[in-house]
């Protein structure tokens, strides 16, 4: 099987470095702008009867635009994003769900490859083991960043959303999630959902709000499709010195393209010359030789060789302090 070039990471993950982008006041009125939003809606063959309900009386939220210029994953460094989450009482949580779900777990893994901890906990991270998947008007959130003017994605998400309901896949008023429009238990996008979202229970439509069964087939699809291998790790713990560091950041040139965190990465180099650099794992054990390509994310004090199926976790969420957090608690509910 040909082994796919992965890249190397070379990232501090340091609050200082990672400031929140700059604001940008909105250019028009927001009543003007929801107006403009209403014809192009239109215009995409998206129906009267949609725009006009999904509209109606509709409000910016401020609370929306202050989320969204205090992200955690922009604002603190990996080190203190692992500490915050990674804890105890999570991963306790995660291993009694694992065996209350093992049934229905394997089947969703036999389905589409991905194993039950990994599904756990990228069902933990997103939404506590489905305890608080947002209480936020996921049509009216949309409106408002579109609105901010900050990040296009954002308008483009909110057409996506009126297709969901135009097609009747489900209701404006279930339509809930994150203040940044995430909807459901695995906290998909819309255009995520409508690319990704599985009707496992086979009740006609794909629920990523109510039912287990769509939730974790809709998350092992997603990996799937972004190019998860079944039966690879994502990743392990290394130990680098200053010394190994200073090399690796002479020798290894960074990536150009992708989205922030895939900019962040250096280009592909094989297990063999990491160990060659001086990167072993803790307690100066020797790399294995397989997978033959590994990257590496750098946080404070911690830092980890990563693999394939960890830019597979990148495509889910394009942050390195949620990619490492899903992997160790992974490890942790599989150990």
């Amino acid at each position: 099987m040909k082994i796919l070039a992965i890249a190397v990471l070379a990232v501090a993950v340091v609050a200082a470095q990672q400031q929140a982008p700059p604001v940008q006041e909105p250019q028009q009125p927001f009543d003007a702008f929801v107006a403009d939003l209403r014809a192009e809606a239109l215009a995409k063959g998206i129906s009267a009867a949609t725009v006009d309900a999904a509209f109606a009386g509709i409000e910016p939220l401020a609370v929306v635009v202050t989320r969204d210029r205090s992200q955690p994953e922009t604002t603190q460094s990996l080190d203190d994003y692992l500490k915050q989450r990674l804890t105890p009482s999570r991963v306790d949580k995660g291993r009694a769900l694992t065996a209350e779900h093992r049934e229905l777990l394997a089947r969703v893994e036999k389905a589409y490859g991905l194993a039950p901890a990994t599904m756990v906990a990228i069902w933990g991270m997103e939404s506590n083991f489905g305890a608080f998947t947002g209480s936020y008007p996921t049509i009216a959130a949309l409106t408002t960043l579109a609105w901010d003017a900050r990040r296009p994605l954002f308008r483009t998400e909110l057409f996506e959303a009126l297709r969901i309901v135009d097609q009747g896949k489900a209701d404006a008023s279930a339509l809930k999630g994150s203040w940044a429009g995430a909807m459901g238990q695995p906290q998909f996008m819309p255009s995520s959902y409508l690319t990704h979202a599985v009707d496992f229970d086979a009740d006609g439509k794909a629920d990523i709000w109510t039912s287990l069964p769509d939730v974790f087939a809709s998350m092992a699809n997603y990996l799937r499709n972004s190019g998860w291998r079944a039966g690879e790790r994502w990743g392990r713990e290394v130990r680098i010195t200053t010394a190994v560091m200073t090399k690796v950041d002479r020798e290894v040139p960074m990536r150009t393209s992708g989205c922030r965190a895939v900019r962040e990465m250096t280009v592909a180099r094989p297990l063999s010359e990491w160990a060659k650099l001086g990167v072993t794992l803790a307690g100066g054990v020797k790399l294995p030789t397989a997978p033959s390509n590994a990257s590496l994310v750098r946080g404070r004090s911690r830092n980890f060789l990563v693999y394939r199926n960890y830019e597979a976790l990148l495509a889910y969420n394009c942050a390195h302090s949620y990619a490492v957090t899903v992997g160790l608690l992974s490890d942790r509910l599989t150990n």
